[in-house]
């Protein structure tokens, strides 16, 4: 296939041509007709072989899981990681569930398992695992690592497996747990500073860690990751690792697929030659999307959700670069009728987007209609008519060329991250767990999904704003806060990283128990932010697709596991 990335698109007859009109010149898809290509090729046979060495292996770590329940062993928390890391914890969460709360439930659990657990690798997976569950552990725990003078004592340097475990325990950290800020710094400078030096195989690791922390990494990228790790520890095992690179693979197949079926939606619709000044970017949205859900029972909502984000980010490129402030005064207007019979208003190139906009609603009607819960779309649609209000909002501010304050620039800005927007999409497809009530939690402005929205904002706006100035964007927040605060963007980018930190704090304490909604559906939202520290970390990695993003979409849905 053809990675070229320099290539310009030529304008169709469908777009106004107009020389004053911005362009964005982004690069093409650097995948061609390449997802076209997958189907479903093994034969019945093979499948059901597969299916049923798949099933054998998934009960035999069950038993595993499950055998001596009464005695919880610090190998049986190892096993618990073990299996959550290599993304199978969907196979057995009401198992680890069980052994959690046995835990909780056990008179000392900060100390004690089934032995004393003094040594800091444990107390911290302990501490991690419980977290990651929503328990309200105490940070107690870490009170014996500490000298007489309150620092953190310096014999743990040596120990790295243990370091190590507690830096990804500290990424569960909320307001106020000023032990794990300090454990945070400690560790984090010890790391940067001389642990690369050590020859030992936690150097990799601590690279990875320090790069793309656990809990903040998507769990089918740590997955493909933690299998090459995995298999070099000599205790590791077999049975469990087997089953992994099979699931995997599975799942793969399974993927491969959806993203094949969207992708020929997507060659029909002929964006790429009818809109040209739009990215083109629908297997990076795909990608997007397979973070927020990975597993099986979850296809429609993927395919709902990953069509929503790729007309959003065409409609986005209408606001930002294309439309005229005439024309996107009559496209928004349509989209707050939402009837196809207002698509004569339209100039040609955005009757193609409209025409496509509502079909895509329109067949998930058909969805949630034969489910009987026809009543989410009307969310849906809401949402999506308040990011286009605030995407007009922000075309009349580059228009005028108004840099407003951060507070009025923030109340715009995070609907125009598209994350209130695709965290409501996120729940459409879902089963039963969800509810009206959760759709008016959703649009009652809830701290979840505002930190999560802020992480969004910030992160686009400090890797990308100096590319969108260069092609007349409106302001971003790192030009707002400049401007309000007679800071250089040095300070700015500061002030915003602090920010981000403090909303993942807000986002770790919204998923702490009793939640506001279930956990599988803050879940959709903490994932959605997962994504964002996965592609915008040092980079616009979604308008620049072809270094970073095009290794991770080659990772999960081009490359199998080598079994």
């Amino acid at each position: 296939m053809s990675l070229q990335l320099s290539a310009s698109p030529v304008a169709n007859q469908n777009v106004e041509q107009d020389s004053n009109r911005r362009s964005a010149n982004y690069h093409p898809s650097i995948w061609g007709d390449h997802f076209l290509s997958y189907a479903s090729d093994d034969s019945v046979e093979t499948t059901n072989i597969i299916d049923e060495e798949h099933q054998e292996l998934k009960e035999e770590i069950r038993r595993k899981l499950m055998g001596d329940i009464n005695k919880l062993s610090l190998k049986k928390l190892d096993f618990v990681d073990a299996i959550q890391r290599l993304g199978l914890s969907y196979h057995f969460q009401n198992e680890i569930d069980g052994i959690l709360e046995k835990i909780i439930n056990t008179t000392d659990h900060h100390r004690d398992v089934d032995e004393n657990i003094d040594d800091l690798y444990y107390t911290s997976l302990q501490f991690r695992l419980l977290r990651q569950r929503g328990y309200k552990i105490s940070t107690d725990v870490f009170n014996k690592f500490k000298d007489s003078d309150g620092n953190f004592k310096d014999s743990l340097v040596g120990d790295l497996r243990g370091m190590l475990s507690l830096y990804e325990a500290t990424h569960l950290r909320v307001h106020g747990e000023n032990i794990l800020d300090e454990a945070f710094a400690f560790v984090t400078k010890h790391f940067e500073s001389t642990a690369t030096e050590f020859n030992t195989p936690f150097v990799a690791q601590i690279k990875h860690a320090l790069k793309r922390p656990l809990h903040k990494n998507l769990q089918r990228l740590e997955a493909r990751y933690y299998m090459s790790i995995y298999q070099e520890d000599p205790s590791h095992d077999k049975v469990l690792l087997t089953f992994a690179k099979l699931d995997f693979n599975k799942l793969q197949k399974m993927h491969q697929k959806e993203l094949s079926d969207i992708t020929r939606w997507w060659k029909v619709l002929d964006f790429a030659n009818n809109l040209p000044f739009a990215r083109d970017r629908v297997v990076e949205c795909y990608f997007w999307i397979l973070g927020v859900y990975f597993e099986p029972e979850y296809f429609l909502a993927r395919r709902i959700l990953t069509k929503v984000i790729a007309m959003t980010s065409v409609i986005d490129d209408i606001y930002d670069v294309y439309g005229t402030a005439e024309e996107l005064e009559l496209f928004t207007a349509a989209i707050e009728r939402w009837d196809i019979s207002t698509i004569q208003q339209l100039p040609e190139y955005m009757k193609l987007c409209y025409q496509a906009l509502l079909d895509v609603y329109s067949e998930a009607e058909k969805d949630l209609a034969y489910q009987g819960k026809l009543y989410r779309l009307y969310y849906a649609k809401e949402a999506m008519k308040t990011i286009v209000k605030n995407y007009f909002l922000e075309a009349k501010w580059c228009h005028d060329k108004y840099i407003p304050k951060m507070d009025e620039y923030m109340t715009v800005a995070l609907v125009t991250s598209a994350y209130p927007m695709l965290a409501t999409t996120s729940f459409v497809g879902m089963g039963d767990i969800v509810t009206k009530e959760a759709f008016e939690w959703l649009f009652s402005n809830p701290k979840m999904v505002t930190a999560s929205s802020v992480v969004c904002r910030l992160m686009d706006d400090i890797v990308s704003h100096k590319f969108e100035q260069k092609r007349g964007h409106v302001a971003s927040s790192i030009e707002c806060f400049m401007k309000q605060h007679g800071a250089t963007e040095e300070e700015a980018c500061n002030e915003f990283r602090k920010q981000v930190i403090n909303a993942w704090k807000d986002i770790n304490e919204e998923c702490l128990r009793p939640t506001s909604v279930p956990m599988p559906l803050l879940l959709r939202i903490l994932n959605l932010t997962r994504v964002i520290d996965v592609i915008y970390k040092d980079e616009d990695g979604y308008t620049h697709s072809g270094v970073v993003l095009k290794g991770h979409v080659a990772s999960l849905l081009i490359d199998p596991v080598p079994v």
